[in-house]
């Protein structure tokens, strides 16, 4: 089968990210090799591998072999019980560490030799693109200190890092600082002045608009996005029970997660471009999550990914000239 090159942006959904595995091996098995992938959170982890070179099959065997609950790595208050918890939050920012989850990330990554971002450049180098962006990998965090959403590697300047240098379960890690649940990221900016990077579906759950070329510049390629929250004509809107101050910070960071991304997602160019996975309401931190839901979520993945590139009731089969001359002419 010939070739076909695609970008992919991968949408945050914590347990459920096994469903994003499913859509890629769909898109892998019709021919796609993918330029670059971006990814918030469980999408910047699944990113990480495809940017290291696993493949579709590799990743479906290890997302079925992850035990959730050991990421749940509590500090020394752990046993404590809630008083220990709350505790950890007070002066760690957090529930969990997170540390075992990236040192589960970067054992992965080093079977492939891949540690660091000057690991994963674009080979060869893309002329389009700065030199600042000649890497196969973008995570996305948020920057909650200067209010403002970090892509990195490419905004590791702002820190002092040198890009090249950085390791990608760093990114990572501050990619999927859940807040309250897993600790914040600490970092310096140029000044001296520290930074706490958070989640970046704080800010962009689902960055779809990350590669996309300036108005008016065709794209060389398509850039697919899989999303893990909703379907295209489910409501975007988020209704929370508040009911105190547990739930009241809860619907908090739910309401401030992903608004910029539902002022994009119903553009019809958006839609266009966008598999969209019934999850099932699973929640994004059900670490107790069965074999039997993982494998759903897998399948579910395949089925989205297989009807949005062959077509279905209300919806023509994918077609990058199609979508080129009604979205991108102009």
């Amino acid at each position: 089968m010939a070739e076909l090159r695609a970008d992919l942006v991968l949408e945050g959904g914590g347990v459920k990210g096994i469903a994003l595995v499913g859509a890629i091996s769909v898109l892998e098995e019709r021919g796609y090799e993918f330029h670059r992938v971006a990814g918030t959170s469980a999408g910047a982890i699944v990113g990480a591998l495809v940017a290291a070179g696993f493949r579709a099959s590799e990743l479906h065997e290890i997302m079925q072999s992850v035990r959730y609950p050991e990421f749940q790595d509590g500090g020394p208050l752990d046993h404590a019980g809630l008083f220990g918890k709350a505790i950890e939050l007070v002066f760690e920012h957090g529930i969990y560490k997170g540390d075992q989850l990236k040192k589960w990330l970067g054992d992965l990554l080093r079977k492939k030799g891949v540690e660091r971002f000057g690991q994963v450049h674009l080979d060869p180098p893309d002329p389009v693109v700065g030199p600042e962006q000649q890497h196969r990998l973008v995570v996305m965090a948020s920057d909650i200190s200067g209010g403002e959403l970090r892509r990195l590697p490419w905004d590791y300047h702002v820190f002092g890092v040198v890009a090249d240098e950085a390791l990608l379960v760093d990114a990572v890690r501050a990619s999927m600082s859940i807040p309250f649940f897993y600790e914040p990221v600490k970092l310096e900016n140029a000044d001296g002045q520290p930074c706490w990077l958070v989640d970046g579906g704080m800010l962009s759950n689902f960055p779809i608009g990350v590669f996309d070329r300036a108005v008016g510049e065709r794209p060389r390629w398509p850039t697919f996005g899989i999303k893990l929250s909703a379907r295209p004509d489910a409501p975007q809107h988020i209704v929370n029970d508040v009911h105190g101050t547990v739930s009241m910070t809860k619907a908090m960071i739910e309401t401030m997660t992903g608004f910029y991304d539902r002022m994009h997602i119903d553009e019809p160019g958006v839609l266009a471009r966008t598999i969209f996975v019934d999850t099932m309401k699973v929640p994004a931190t059900d670490f107790g999550i069965s074999g039997e839901t993982q494998q759903q979520l897998y399948d579910n993945g395949r089925a989205a990914a297989t009807a949005f590139l062959d077509g279905g009731p209300g919806r023509p089969a994918w077609n990058f000239d199609d979508y080129i001359a009604k979205y991108r002419s102009g």
